[in-house]
């Protein structure tokens, strides 16, 4: 079932929102060669308290952290831990959750460390900007996956892949709520959008070959040829006159 949000619940989500964005913006600042990913896990746990909120992710369905830290070839759900350190060269996706006064929002960035050769710079930059593109088709009376075409067509065309594994969601009381949000297909199918839908946009995008696997912890799911990969997300709720994001 997909949840219409009111008016009040969307304020919320924005307040939310905005909180989740200062953090991201925070954890840039921070990460630079020599710092150690859980020293950014628990830098984001106090932040989320302090401002009155609780962390997504921190125990969902027994997830260690109350963010994701992937580095280089993981994709998604890297678990941070105190040896995992962060060197030049590097690029490092963050991906965070809030839940705030009953809602979540999720959002997530990856950052380029130090020097990296010109295509993992122009990686990052097709996946932010497949994001973008997706949302030009968030307005109401557009079918879901006029977004998701329009974001496979962006990566592929720049020579790049999509996960066909995971995908966006809704958000909302839940972390992941329907639909379910791909970030390939063909446009004009799925549910039509509508006023109040709040939607996890989320490109995950890979080098050479669209192929990940998950690691023995049960959370880490990496590119099988160990390139490096790229994420990111934003939060936003679909209007009548197109999409506004609330996690930035």
């Amino acid at each position: 079932m997909i949840f219409i949000k009111t008016d009040e619940q969307i304020n919320i989500m924005r307040e939310g929102g905005k909180l989740l964005a200062n953090l991201l913006l925070e954890i840039e600042q921070l990460l630079k060669p020599g710092v150690c990913a859980k020293d950014i896990d628990m830098y984001a746990y106090n932040y989320i308290q302090k401002v009155g909120g609780k962390p997504s992710f921190l125990n969902y369905n027994g997830f260690p952290a109350s963010i994701c830290f992937s580095i280089n070839e993981v994709l998604i759900h890297g678990i941070p831990t105190y040896d995992m350190i962060v060197k030049d060269g590097d690029i490092v996706s963050i991906d965070a959750g809030i839940i705030y006064r009953g809602f979540h929002t999720d959002a997530a960035r990856t950052f380029i460390i130090g020097d990296v050769p010109e295509e993992i710079k122009q990686l990052v930059k097709v996946t932010e900007d497949s994001f973008f593109e997706g949302i030009k088709y968030a307005k109401a009376g557009n079918r879901l996956s006029d977004i998701s075409s329009a974001i496979e067509k962006l990566i592929v065309k720049n020579g790049f892949f999509v996960v066909r594994e995971y995908v966006g969601h809704g958000v909302g009381r839940s972390l992941h709520e329907e639909p379910s949000i791909p970030n390939y297909g063909k446009p004009g199918n799925g549910p039509i959008l509508q006023k109040g839908m709040t939607l996890a946009i989320e490109p995950m995008v890979l080098m050479k070959s669209p192929r990940v696997a998950t690691k023995s912890d049960g959370w880490t799911v990496s590119s099988t040829n160990g390139l490096p990969t790229a994420h990111y997300e934003n939060t936003i709720v679909v209007t009548n006159n197109g999409p506004e994001i609330l996690t930035i």
